[in-house]
């Protein structure tokens, strides 16, 4: 009855966004894709009807004097005819305005948020960046990043949101800005960045800003590669390989890292020194616990681990695409750790990090970046790695 009585016409709602993705999902339990037009009479509210102090369906019905009898109010029946009397007026405000393509206009950017403007999404780069979500008093509540921002945000508005809290994300959308990379791999880097610094409340990923325990290695006297866990605030002299939340995780992924590269538990935090270990018992360690393994092959293994976390990054310099074509970014590791990134003139010559340090501007180093530029270095095929 529904797709019956509902073709050929608008789906029209007060935030209409909410109520058509509660249809739609009702409709794919039964495996039927139900689209309709939308119109939404918050942003047609807004927009012909503007200075109100509120457009919530309550309070603008109050502001425009449409009465429901009381056992009608807050209803779904009752909000359906305050949403009806509401369309009609802006209907015949609409035609009063002369201002005929207004509908069809909003027809076709039905998917926006209500709180946005086509003319915020319509202005955005196709460019390579980082983007910024506002809430109503400004704070941002959103980053992402993207080869191509316009194109990225505009994904964001035409999924269907289903639940609760994406809708409320969507609804709490009420500005846009944007800072161009020109490099992907500064996008990342600043994305990441921006997030710790700010801690958006739609941004769960890159949140965390402290990792309490570090993955840790040294040689020992027989010149074998030995891992281990610890809490990062009692080792003074060795910077870890990786860092994690807690201690469970930290010993998991060691134990992980040993089982992956075929190491000896007892050249880890994991085993018993004094005895073989248990990976030779079930024949997954080579043997280096009884001097079956020479230190040389082993170590080929454990450097892997080494290589996987970035360490092997000793001072290079990545050279990528800046935000102008006279323009080259640069992000900068020295000594295995992150300095930072920045821009300068494609056509002068990197020969030393005195000259980087002019460039850039320092970042924090942590496990998140580190996983980016490996993962990044691993992908690339067109950025220029200068080892210094």
């Amino acid at each position: 009855d529904i797709i019956e009585f509902t073709t050929d016409c608008v789906f029209v709602a007060h935030n209409v966004n909410f109520d058509y993705s509660f249809i739609k999902k009702e409709f794919n339990y039964l495996s039927y894709n139900y689209m309709r037009k939308t119109l939404c009479t918050v942003r047609l509210s807004r927009k012909l009807l503007p200075g109100h102090t509120s457009y919530s369906l309550g309070k603008l019905s109050k502001a425009l004097n449409i009465e429901l009898p009381k056992a009608l109010r807050h209803r779904a029946i009752g909000d359906a005819k305050a949403t009806a009397e509401i369309f009609t007026l802006l209907m015949n405000v609409n035609e009063q305005t002369n201002e005929f393509d207004l509908f069809e206009s909003e027809l076709s950017t039905s998917i926006l948020p209500p709180n946005i403007d086509v003319e915020i999404v319509a202005n955005l780069p196709q460019e390579t960046g980082v983007y910024y979500f506002y809430n109503k008093d400004g704070d941002i509540i959103y980053i992402g990043k993207s080869k191509n921002i316009k194109n990225r945000v505009t994904k964001h508005f035409s999924v269907d949101y289903k639940s609760r809290k994406a809708i409320d994300f969507k609804n709490n959308i009420y500005s846009i800005s944007y800072e161009l990379t020109g490099s992907e791999l500064v996008a990342l880097l600043l994305e990441s960045a921006e997030i710790k610094k700010y801690l958006p409340k739609y941004n769960k990923a890159q949140r965390r800003t402290v990792y309490p325990f570090g993955l840790y290695y040294e040689t020992n006297e027989n010149g074998y590669i030995n891992f281990f866990t610890e809490r990062i605030s009692r080792v003074k002299d060795l910077k870890p390989v990786t860092s994690f939340g807690n201690n469970k995780v930290a010993k998991n992924t060691l134990y992980r890292l040993v089982e992956q590269y075929k190491l000896c538990q007892n050249f880890t935090s994991l085993g018993k020194p004094e005895d073989h270990c248990f990976f030779y018992q079930i024949k997954k360690c080579g043997g280096a616990c009884m001097g079956e393994e020479e230190a040389e092959a082993y170590n080929l293994r454990a450097e892997k681990i080494l290589l996987k976390y970035g360490q092997a990054l000793t001072d290079i310099a990545i050279i990528g695409k800046g935000r102008r074509f006279d323009e080259a970014s640069i992000v900068f590791i020295e000594n295995g750790t992150y300095k930072g990134f920045g821009y300068f003139d494609h056509t002068e010559a990197i020969t030393n990090t005195e000259d980087i340090y002019n460039y850039i501007s320092h970042y924090e180093d942590n496990k998140d970046v580190r996983q980016i530029i490996i993962g990044y270095i691993r992908k690339n095929k067109t950025d220029k790695i200068i080892k210094l």
